[in-house]
């Protein structure tokens, strides 16, 4: 199984990470620079989908993607940066996977409220703006977070479910066809993706520093999962992206 976890688009709180003045929005949504990488991610898909030599060392993606589903969080950002991709491939299956949010959930930014959980976004509104978006059974017009803000104990158990569930799922299986999977979720999600995957104590590095993967908006990072290895062949690739739409 191939994964390839991609970064959503540039978001409102993205924007306005050196503006003293702007109060952060609990689900930011993609700003038009998100929009624009976000499109541009979908089209180099689009021209790169079809495997073009399958006897060949694909490490680079240099022949293909070959994506066969694509997940997101229920966060605004990670879901519309994803529908622009489905849109352009057509025919690839677009689930919500819900623990791929980004860390904390849905929560209130302002003074006085800080960190109280939220609803976060109605059924109505994902099949309003992603018709696409296959829903989980039970999520209704009530949102789907509504619960308190995620605490850091929550969160590692979170990650280290995700990839067990993930490699259930579609881990490679004898007879057939290598699976080739897109997680469309947050820079925070892949640290404890990462720590998950590698068994890597959080944030901790030599000579007590601290360590951070750090991903660009709408980058893509690629992983294959084999019966006894992982092999990360590449990390925040923005290869795809004009200089001038790199962002944090």
């Amino acid at each position: 199984m191939q994964l390839y976890f991609i970064r959503h688009g540039q978001s409102i709180n993205n924007a306005n990470t050196e503006n003293e003045d702007y109060q952060e929005h609990s689900d930011p949504y993609l700003t038009e620079i998100g929009r624009q990488q976000a499109k541009i991610l979908a089209q180099f898909l689009k021209e790169r989908q079809t495997i073009t030599d399958n006897d060949a060392w694909n490490s680079q993606n240099q022949f293909g993607f070959g994506i066969t589903h694509i997940y997101c969080s229920l966060m605004e950002r990670a879901a519309e940066t994803a529908s622009y991709t489905v849109r352009e491939l057509g025919n690839v299956p677009f689930t919500a996977w819900v623990d791929i949010h980004e860390e904390g959930g849905i929560y209130a930014r302002e003074e006085g409220n800080r960190f109280s959980g939220l609803p976060g976004k109605p059924r109505s509104f994902f099949e309003k703006n992603f018709p696409e978006l296959k829903l989980p059974d039970s999520f209704d017009e009530s949102g789907w977070w509504n619960r308190p803000f995620e605490d850091d104990d929550q969160r590692q158990p979170r990650a280290d479910k995700v990839l067990a569930e993930l490699l259930a799922k579609h881990g490679d299986k004898e007879g057939q066809p290598e699976e080739r999977i897109v997680f469309v979720s947050h820079g925070g999600f892949f640290m404890r993706f990462m720590c998950a995957v590698l068994k890597l104590p959080w944030r901790q590095a030599a000579l007590d520093m601290k360590s951070w993967f750090l991903l660009n908006n709408c980058s893509i990072s690629r992983f294959d999962f084999r019966k006894d290895e992982v092999l990360i062949s590449y990390v925040n690739n923005t290869n795809h992206l004009p200089a001038d739409l790199i962002t944090g």
